[in-house]
């Protein structure tokens, strides 16, 4: 990964200035020696959605609504600790909050168009359907005398 910093892009010309993200750094838990109780290498990274100026009002809101179980306060949080390093820590959880923040702005996905299924494919399923019943009648050992 190459160095991160911001403004973070979210999707074409829209991205997040680094003033908007605010950081909080703390101890990880688990193994890691003697080097952990002394680094604060966890990362938690979290940005006002509510109060955010840099997205279009209708991504904001379709943000909010999408991530509504999220939100604590209009405030989204992310949080990694998978590596002992706090740098790749903070690159984790900026990929993680683009990555979120760019599915939830998506735009809707197409309504699907209702089609009628065409009469000859299903005369062909339906003619099917009785060669195959014929077929299983056939087998009953009724006439075999």
């Amino acid at each position: 990964m190459g160095a991160m910093s911001g403004p973070y892009v979210i999707r074409g010309s829209v991205s997040i200035p680094e003033a908007e993200l605010m950081w909080r750094f703390s101890r990880s838990s688990g193994p890691g020696g003697q080097h952990v109780n002394t680094t604060d290498s966890q990362v938690e990274l979290r940005f006002d959605l509510a109060k955010t100026e840099a997205l279009p009002q209708v991504w904001k809101d379709r943000a909010l609504e999408r991530l509504a179980g999220r939100l604590v306060g209009g405030v989204v949080s992310v949080r990694s600790s998978e590596h002992r390093s706090q740098w790749r820590n903070r690159e984790t959880a900026t990929v993680r909050l683009l990555a979120l923040l760019t599915e939830a702005t998506a735009p809707p996905p197409k309504a699907r168009v209702k089609r009628k299924i065409p009469r000859g494919i299903n005369e062909r399923r339906l003619r099917n359907k009785k060669a195959r019943s014929d077929t299983k009648r056939g087998r009953n050992g009724s006439d075999w005398g």
